[in-house]
């Protein structure tokens, strides 16, 4: 696992709910994780949205229409 040096600041915005997540605050990592599966991370998504663990692409259009 590699340092990021925007550690800190990225966990203060991380609105992942995901109990003990080992991503959270390591975007690059959330990022690739979620790509790989064809989702997006939890902050494309309203805090509202995001507690569904929903990441999948489409739920995220169809909550934008």
């Amino acid at each position: 696992m590699m340092y990021c040096g925007n550690f800190e600041k990225n966990l203060e915005k991380c609105n992942c709910s995901y109990p003990g997540c080992p991503k959270k605050g390591k975007c690059c990592e959330c990022i690739a994780y979620h790509r790989e599966r064809g989702e997006l991370p939890a902050c494309y998504f309203t805090d509202e949205e995001e507690k569904t663990w929903n990441r999948s692409i489409e739920y995220f259009m169809t909550r934008r229409r």
